[in-house]
């Protein structure tokens, strides 16, 4: 467990006023900000992460005794 594996996902960026904002279509609610596009991604890379890792656990919560459980790498 704890295998981290690097990902890539679609940032849109949009000036809002003296900030951005920045979210992920692939990942509903995924979505950041800050005063610079770096920031944004940064934050959304963030939400990303916690939404992953949120679905992940909640996933594994009703797992029945016995399961198996793999890792599988997709390129």
């Amino acid at each position: 467990m704890g295998i981290s594996v690097a990902s890539e996902f679609t940032a849109i960026i949009e000036q809002d006023g003296e900030y951005f904002i920045a979210y992920c279509p692939e990942i509903p609610g995924a979505n950041g900000q800050g005063r610079t596009k770096v920031e944004a991604c940064a934050s959304l890379a963030q939400a990303i992460a916690l939404i992953l890792q949120d679905r992940r656990d909640d996933a594994l919560r009703g797992l029945p005794p016995g399961a198996i459980r793999e890792t599988i790498v997709v390129k």
